[in-house]
């Protein structure tokens, strides 16, 4: 993809127009039979950036859609989440005639102003995952999907009274909602990939402690360990709090503590010593981290060993 600035799309009346659809009902809010969109990108690759919030549900789409450095063709039910100031693109093969199907929802956050979905939206880490971690939907989690999609083009057809923002603020929590059970139902029936990425990040993570990358550079970040995996933040997080019940943070501090109590059972180093070890500046912070994780401090530790 050429590196050329980014098409910015700050209004969702500018979307329609750059896209040949007639004006928007509502300015602030757009429902889209992706069948609909009749006009191609104006190049083989673009990149764009919404100042609002686009949910895509999409089905034979003949491009590829890029998000960081990973692209993804879509050819089955899958959605995707992009949130207000994220950079995305969109590749089409040379003389190739786009073809598209599915929906496309898009919601300007000032239509969320003074509503609760205005902070629990951002709290939906789906938004900030990649391409490559779209959610997959079986049959009849897509004719689900649909059908609230449709309720909100039903309410955003008809004529807006005071009762109409309420009603498709519902339909959007019930949408969100609904994509969070359906990816929590993903890192579940998808063991084999996120199996592998467990196993990966424990291998990450050994080398990393068996490295003097900790006294060199301190604890590995979460940030460090995602893109060693090829996964995003969010994601990796999301999976491991559903296989293991823990965030990659708290695996991090696991594997430290591993780490802090085979040094403190099998060698003479002082605490500060081993916190220093462990990549601490301050042993204040390591012996805190260590008694909330076992309950005792590091010198009651290894007197149990003694």
């Amino acid at each position: 993809m050429a590196n050329t600035q980014p098409l910015r799309i700050k209004t969702i009346s500018q979307y329609h127009q750059v896209m040949g659809l007639p004006k928007p009902q509502h300015p602030l809010i757009s429902v889209i039979d992706m069948d609909e969109i009749k006009r191609v990108p104006p190049s083989e690759s673009i990149s764009l950036v919404f100042d609002f919030y686009s949910i895509s549900l999409k089905r034979n789409f003949s491009a590829k859609i890029k998000y960081g450095q990973q692209k993804y063709d879509f050819d089955e039910g899958i959605m995707f989440f992009i949130s207000p100031g994220q950079v995305f693109g969109i590749e089409v093969d040379k003389g190739a005639i786009v073809k598209r199907s599915g929906w496309l929802l898009l919601i300007h956050p000032d239509f969320l102003w003074n509503t609760p979905l205005a902070k629990t939206i951002k709290q939906h880490e789906y938004f900030s995952y990649s391409v490559h971690e779209a959610l997959y939907l079986s049959d009849k989690e897509e004719a689900t999907i649909i059908s609230v999609m449709q309720n909100i083009k039903q309410e955003y057809n008809s004529n807006i009274d005071a009762f109409s923002q309420d009603v498709i603020i519902a339909q959007l929590e019930l949408l969100l909602t609904y994509s969070e059970r359906f990816y929590n139902r993903q890192f579940i029936t998808r063991k084999i990939t996120n199996h592998g990425i467990l196993n990966r990040l424990e291998e990450k993570l050994a080398a990393y402690f068996n490295s003097d990358n900790l006294t060199k550079k301190g604890l590995p970040t979460v940030q460090y360990i995602a893109e060693a995996l090829n996964v995003s933040p969010n994601y990796l997080s999301g999976m491991l709090k559903v296989l293991t019940g823990q965030s990659t943070q708290q695996h991090i501090h696991d594997k430290l503590i591993e780490r802090a109590k085979e040094k403190l059972s099998t060698t003479d180093l002082s605490v500060s010593e081993i916190a220093y070890e462990m990549g601490f500046e301050h042993p204040q912070s390591f012996s805190k981290l260590f008694k909330t994780k076992t309950n005792l401090s590091p010198l009651e530790f290894r007197q149990s060993f003694n």
